[in-house]
C-alpha cells in the first residue's frame, strides 16, 4: 500500500525524491502522532504537492502508518508468543501457507506478500486472520477457471476485470490476459484461497509460532536475551 500510494513521491525507503520530501528521517516527522500523520495522507496538505487520498479506509491509513514507523526505526518491540524458528517449519510446511503467501521473497505469488504483515497487525489480529472461517463469498478470495474456445483452460486469480477482458494470476506468478469474447466459461472455486479449517488442523502452539515468525521478519519482536553461560564451580 505504501508503495502504491507514497513512494511515487517519497522513495520506496520514505527517505525522499525529486518530488517529495524524506519522511523516514526527517525529525519533524517522526515527531507527529500517529493521528496527525493519518489526517495527513487523507486530507493532503493544502498549498504542496501532497495531495488528498479520501479514498483510504482506516484501516489502509493504520497499516500506512504502521509501516512508515518501521521505516523511520520506530520497530514495535513485542515478546515472542511462540518459536519463530518452528513457525518457519510450519508457514513452509505443515501449514502451506507458502503455497499462496510471500515472505522475504520466498514462497507463492498468488495471495498477499506477509513480509511486513505483523507490522502493522496485533498479535490477536493476526490469530483471527488465521483461523476465522472464510466461506469464498468474495469472488476476489477464490480461484476461478476460465475456458476458451479452444477448449484451454487457465486456473487463478482474477487481478483485473474490464467489459472486454479480464486477467488472470496463476499460482506459479504467471499473468494471462484473456479477451472476454474469447471465453466459453468462467466458474469460480467453491472455497475460498484461504482455508477455513486453519482453527482446528493447526495446535494453540502451531498458531503461535507462526505468529512469531511472521512478527520476526517483520522486525516487531524483542530478541530474546542470550543467556551467559551457567558457570558451575
Amino acid at each position: 500500500m505504501f508503495a502504491s500510494t507514497c513512494a511515487g513521491c517519497h522513495g520506496l525507503d520514505g527517505r525522499g525524491a525529486e518530488r517529495a520530501p524524506n519522511i523516514a528521517d526527517r525529525p519533524q516527522v517522526q515527531r507527529l502522532s500517529d493521528a496527525q500523520i493519518s489526517n495527513i495522507i487523507s486530507n493532503g496538505i493544502a498549498g504542496t504537492g501532497m495531495p488528498p487520498f479520501h479514498s483510504l479506509q482506516p484501516s489502509d491509513l493504520q497499516a500506512i502508518v504502521g509501516y512508515l514507523r518501521i521505516l523511520q526505526g520506530k520497530k514495535q518491540t513485542l515478546e515472542l508468543p511462540g518459536d519463530p524458528d518452528h513457525g518457519e517449519t510450519a508457514f513452509f510446511g505443515k501449514a502451506g501457507c507458502s503455497s499462496c503467501h510471500m515472505v522475504r521473497g520466498k514462497g507463492g505469488f498468488i495471495a498477499s506478500d506477509l513480509s511486513t504483515y505483523a507490522g502493522t497487525h496485533e498479535i490477536e489480529q493476526i490469530r483471527n486472520a488465521i483461523t476465522t472461517q472464510n466461506q469464498g463469498t468474495n469472488q476476489q478470495t477464490r480461484l476461478a477457471t476460465a475456458t476458451t474456445r479452444s477448449g484451454e483452460k487457465v486456473v487463478g486469480r482474477i487481478r483485473n476485470e474490464d467489459n472486454f477482458s479480464l486477467q488472470l494470476e496463476t499460482q506459479d506468478g504467471r499473468f494471462f490476459s484473456l479477451p472476454k469474447s474469447d471465453l466459453t466459461g468462467l466458474e469460480y472455486a467453491s472455497e475460498a484461497l484461504m482455508p477455513s479449517d486453519y482453527g482446528s488442523k493447526l495446535s494453540p502452539s502451531d498458531l503461535n509460532n507462526i505468529i512469531s515468525y511472521l512478527m520476526r521478519e517483520a522486525g516487531v519482536t524483542k530478541a530474546v536475551a542470550e543467556k551467559e553461560p551457567f558457570d558451575e564451580e
